[in-house]
């Protein structure tokens, strides 16, 4: 079937098969089907969406349009417990996966996390993981393979291997004004990580002024389509919906946020947003694979695993197998950098921390240059924020509302007043949101 007819029919509002969508992703991912076609076929899904079905075969086109990872049965790579993996659509202070990933690796779990680079507010994992001098984000296969079967977790980026139709399809949905479409979207999550060979996948999708998705219902929309396409597509997947109204860390950075993941892996910091949202999500992770039975046993094991200092050992020997220092956790201030300048920013009056304009944080960062303004931008790994009050606080006149890590003074001056902006204060008394606001497993679904 010519591709012309294929998108012919989607633009008149008809269903695809599966075969179709092979066809399609196929083109894609081996080249023969140009940018033209590859936009017109996202705009007409755009307009006309995708029901259920149609939704399940493009996430299993896009994971089959390359390399699927085979981990456990005869003849595959070996891995002797279960093959799970977290995803979150992005925010600002958040380093889960740089905690969770060696922390479910030493309950027993096997964690081949594909990750990415940040994007507009939010920032990446791949960039944070670049502030450690050595870590190669882009392995030879079989380097990956090895460390997540012998140390249960790798955290790296996207190779050409994994998912090919995905990474052309969203460069041409990025200029064409076809990102905001539920079922492409889901496609593009699920497609890369269903490729890894996933057993388990529990998704952390954020709500709040820092979220992708601009409301709390846009954000549970995508919740339960994640839910019902990656279950439809043969992997167990549940979502929990985290408050993204304040920075989830009380940083944001590069370098600060890895010497943050360091400081929580070495048995710190337990009272913390970032900890209760990361032990909130292991917990499903380990539920959902079979390495817990209940809440009240994953706990147990995840207390055993940081208060043994194994999840630091793992996050110690992925850094170590992926080129960066072994000794990482013991130095980490000989390694990591810090920013030159630190600038307290203080409040001018007085009152309870009311709301926090989380995504002008984010975007405070990139401005400061520990984001991306362009394509192909360098990053200043030192700089960024620390010290971020959070919700609910009561503030004083002079106060600290946060910390600026700069370059220099100027560039701390130029961001200060954007970063002021975005605390609000009352008089009364705030109580701040709740960390979870719901998991969505496949039961859950009408």
């Amino acid at each position: 079937m010519l591709t012309q007819e294929i998108i012919r029919r989607k633009r008149d509002g008809q269903t695809l098969d599966r075969k179709m969508l092979d066809l399609v992703m196929g083109g894609i991912a081996d080249g023969s089907i140009g940018d033209a076609q590859i936009g017109a076929f996202a705009m007409a899904v755009y307009l006309n969406g995708m029901n259920r079905d149609e939704a399940v075969a493009l996430t299993e086109s896009i994971r089959d349009s390359g390399q699927v990872m085979r981990w456990g049965g005869p003849g595959d790579l070996g891995c002797a417990g279960p093959v799970l993996d977290k995803h979150s659509t992005g925010g600002v202070g958040d380093l889960v996966s740089l905690i969770l990933g060696p922390w479910v690796a030493a309950c027993g779990g096997h964690v081949p996390m594909v990750s990415g680079r940040g994007l507009g507010h939010t920032g990446g994992t791949l960039d944070k993981l670049e502030s450690i001098p050595g870590y190669d984000v882009t392995p030879s296969d079989a380097v990956f393979h090895r460390l997540v079967k012998e140390v249960g977790v790798a955290i790296i980026g996207q190779t050409g291997s994994l998912a090919p139709a995905d990474k052309r399809l969203y460069g041409v949905r990025d200029v064409t004004a076809t990102v905001e479409s539920i079922p492409l979207i889901v496609a593009s999550i699920l497609g890369k990580k269903l490729a890894c060979g996933l057993e388990t996948l529990v998704m952390d999708v954020k709500v709040g002024s820092g979220a992708f998705m601009p409301t709390q219902e846009a954000s549970r929309e995508l919740a339960e389509a994640i839910v019902a396409i990656g279950c439809g597509a043969g992997t167990r997947t549940s979502v929990l919906l985290t408050d993204m109204n304040q920075p989830l860390a009380d940083c944001a950075g590069n370098s600060l946020e890895v010497f943050e993941a360091l400081r929580l892996l070495g048995g710190h910091g337990k009272e913390s947003r970032l900890h209760q949202v990361t032990r909130s999500l292991a917990q499903e992770m380990l539920i959902q694979s079979g390495l817990a039975g209940d809440a009240e046993e994953a706990d147990k094991r995840l207390n055993r695993a940081l208060d043994s200092g194994e999840a630091l050992e793992r996050f110690s020997r992925m850094v170590q197998g992926l080129g960066g220092p072994g000794d990482l956790a013991e130095h980490a201030g000989h390694y990591l950098l810090s920013a030159p300048v630190t600038v307290d920013l203080e409040a001018d009056r007085a009152g309870f921390l009311s709301t926090i304009d989380t995504r002008a944080l984010g975007l405070g960062v990139v401005e400061l240059g520990g984001g991306r303004r362009n394509a192909g931008d360098a990053i200043d790994h030192r700089v960024g924020l620390s010290h971020i009050a959070p919700l609910g606080q009561r503030i004083e006149p002079g106060q600290p509302l946060l910390r600026i890590h700069a370059a220099d003074r100027d560039d701390a001056d130029a961001v200060s007043q954007r970063l002021r902006r975005a605390f609000g204060l009352s008089e009364a008394p705030v109580e701040p949101p709740p960390l979870v606001h719901a998991t969505l497993r496949q039961e859950d679904l009408s």
